[in-house]
Formats: C-alpha cells, sequence, structure tokens
C-alpha cells in the first residue's frame, strides 16, 4: 500500500493537469468538459498496473545498466500503453453510439480531433518520462537519500568524504 501512495499521487497530478488541458481546448469549441472523477480513477488504475507492472522482468530489462536505459524503456512502455488506453477509451465512446466496432473505428478517425489527442500524448510523454527519471534515482539512490537531498539541508545532505 506505501509503494502505491507516492505512484498514485504523481499520476493523480498528472491526469488532473491533462483534464484541465482537455478541457481548455475543448473550451474553444463551447464544450464544458468536468473530468476531475474521470481524470482521477484514471490515476488509481494506472498507478496500480505501474506498480504491478514494475515487477515483471520485462519492465526491469535494464537494472544493471545506467540509468537512461530503464528511463527510457519504461517510459516507452508507459506511453504505449497510455496511448492504447486512450485510444480504447475514446473508441468505447464511439462504439456505444455506433452499430459495429468498425463504424465505431471509422467514426472515432472521422470526428476526434487528432491535435488534441496528439497534444495530450505529447503532455503525457514528458510527465512520464519525469516520472520513470524519479522513480529510477530512487531506486539507484535508495528513497533515504533522495529525502536527504530534497529535504535537509545542502551540508547535511553530502555524505562525508572519506580519504
Amino acid at each position: 500500500m506505501w509503494e502505491l501512495i507516492p505512484v498514485f499521487i504523481f499520476f493523480f497530478i498528472t491526469f488532473q493537469l491533462l483534464a484541465i488541458t482537455e478541457s481548455l481546448m475543448l473550451e474553444q469549441y463551447n464544450i464544458k468538459a468536468s473530468a476531475f472523477i474521470g481524470a482521477t480513477l484514471m490515476a488509481m488504475v494506472i498507478s496500480k498496473v505501474v506498480v504491478i507492472a514494475d515487477h515483471f522482468r520485462l519492465v526491469n530489462q535494464f537494472p544493471h545498466k545506467p540509468l537512461i536505459y530503464n528511463v527510457v524503456w519504461k517510459t516507452g512502455i508507459y506511453f504505449c500503453a497510455s496511448f492504447a488506453f486512450r485510444y480504447v477509451e475514446h473508441l468505447i465512446h464511439f462504439w456505444r453510439h455506433s452499430e459495429s466496432f468498425a463504424e465505431a473505428n471509422r467514426r472515432l478517425f472521422d470526428e476526434i480531433v487528432w491535435p488534441h489527442f496528439w497534444g495530450l500524448q505529447l503532455w503525457l510523454l514528458i510527465l512520464l518520462l519525469v516520472y520513470c527519471s524519479i522513480r529510477e534515482l530512487v531506486r539507484a539512490l535508495g528513497r533515504a537519500q533522495i529525502i536527504r537531498l530534497f529535504f535537509t539541508h545542502p551540508q547535511a545532505a553530502r555524505p562525508p568524504m572519506t580519504p
């Protein structure tokens, strides 16, 4: 449970930022969007998936290589998963109002505002990159060292010099 809290907080903030961005984009078309609950539920689901996925060997391919390997790898995995999730989320919306899956997919391609979709995906890519970078730093340095580095006086955070 304690492992899930920081992940949920990060994704809660992330998905609320994405929901606000989407609301601002839709406002120019006089479409009012209230996505607080949806963003919160998505943060709950995604944070649980991320915590579970981190225990799979596929996600942790490069534990003994420089941090950039795992950061880029995990960012790519989470980005692809988020793309699929958001695409299916939109597809379900159209499927409810269509007679078939093929028609729903065609309507999705015709009616979705692709610059908005890709704008949000790019936003999410950057936020996932930040998340994965922080997560790998915590894994490499340890939680206690990260807390010391961010929340104590700079002199107290430095390890003692050995001769």
